[in-house]
């Protein structure tokens, strides 16, 4: 995941619009059906999808603020980390899990999320019970282990929104096996089963569009109120009490020093590698001189690639190599604006 994807915690939030065409494949109980969303972030889409039913929601989700945004809209949410929740399985009617798309510690000698998450809350649906399973395309095959053994009548339908798109986003509808429809399962049932959905992730022109009008749907059971059990650290009183410990108190002017205020003038003048230096540092960005001259100065530094291209043996080689330079950019009253490179 890039380091933008790390610091919103993997939140790739599902478009609405595609939440409300994925809520039409789902046909509600007129009594009350229990819906789980592990990574529920901020539940506008979760509380989309079951929009059109009597519906208890209940979610997880890591990051205080959107886990408030979540409450806010009706659902009981657990702020903490999924994998310290606890409930006895066969709980749920459905199950919407939306997980971060990322590695659990690095792209080498580590599993995919996508993977874990499923892994971990599977269980938790009822026999009958109804799985909806966004992640991206290429992570069909990796997730098929489940699918395949323990879920049936299984569709994808590819998401078409440009977000959905840019992140290749599928949704996948399946029903939970019961114990006897597992058992009556063969070795090549699955094995077919998981070179399909192997195939599905390399093949998205197989994949159809997920239509505006549903081609068919999956009835949800009704549910009983369900508790879920926390075992984790407790977040919102850790990030209370944070701020009053002598760790923090010790580590807070490193953590958020104040701004080195530099001015004066150098005892001697500077050679061209020192305001080298000082640009690179940004000690050199401001504002500078007065009248129609007056301007903010910006420094940053930029990689060239030189490339050269020479013959050996009859065949031509081409050799790159990288430097840095620094472009100036300076804005002026007058609204001029020129960059120096």
């Amino acid at each position: 995941m890039r380091n933008a994807g790390r610091a919103r915690m993997g939140f790739f939030p599902l478009p609405l619009a595609e939440a409300r065409r994925i809520g039409q494949f789902l046909l509600l109980p007129n009594g009350p059906a229990s819906a789980l969303d592990p990574c529920v972030g901020d539940g506008a889409a979760f509380a989309e999808i079951t929009s059109d039913g009597k519906v208890l929601r209940y979610g997880v989700e890591l990051e205080a603020g959107r886990a408030a945004q979540a409450r806010s809209k009706g659902i009981d949410v657990i702020h903490g980390n999924c994998f310290d929740v606890q409930r006895p399985v066969d709980s749920f009617s459905m199950l919407y899990l939306n997980p971060p798309y990322d590695f659990e510690l690095g792209e080498q000698n580590s599993r995919r999320m996508e993977r874990l998450f499923l892994e971990h809350v599977y269980r938790w649906l009822r026999p009958g019970g109804i799985l909806v399973f966004v992640i991206p395309r290429p992570r069909i095959g990796e997730c098929s282990a489940v699918l395949s053994s323990h879920f049936r009548e299984v569709r994808v339908y590819r998401l078409t929104e440009p977000e959905s798109v840019r992140y290749k986003q599928v949704v996948l509808f399946g029903v939970r096996r019961t114990r006897q429809e597992r058992e009556r399962l063969r070795d090549d049932d699955i094995t077919r089963a998981r070179q399909l959905f192997a195939s599905l992730a390399r093949a998205p022109e197989r994949l159809p569009a997920l239509p505006s009008e549903p081609d068919r749907q999956y009835p949800v059971q009704p549910g009983e109120p369900v508790r879920l059990v926390y075992r984790g650290l407790p977040l919102d009183e850790v990030e209370d009490l944070l701020p009053k410990s002598s760790a923090y108190r010790q580590a807070a002017p490193v953590l958020f020093a104040q701004e080195a205020d530099i001015s004066g003038r150098p005892l001697t003048p500077l050679h061209g590698g020192h305001v080298g230096l000082l640009c690179t540092a940004g000690m050199l960005n401001g504002i500078f001189g007065e009248g129609e001259t007056r301007h903010i100065a910006t420094w940053q530094s930029i990689k060239l690639v030189d490339r050269t291209e020479g013959e050996e043996d009859g065949a031509t080689v081409v050799r790159e190599k990288e430097r840095f330079s620094n472009d100036l950019t300076l804005v002026f009253s007058t609204g001029e604006i020129a960059v120096l490179k």
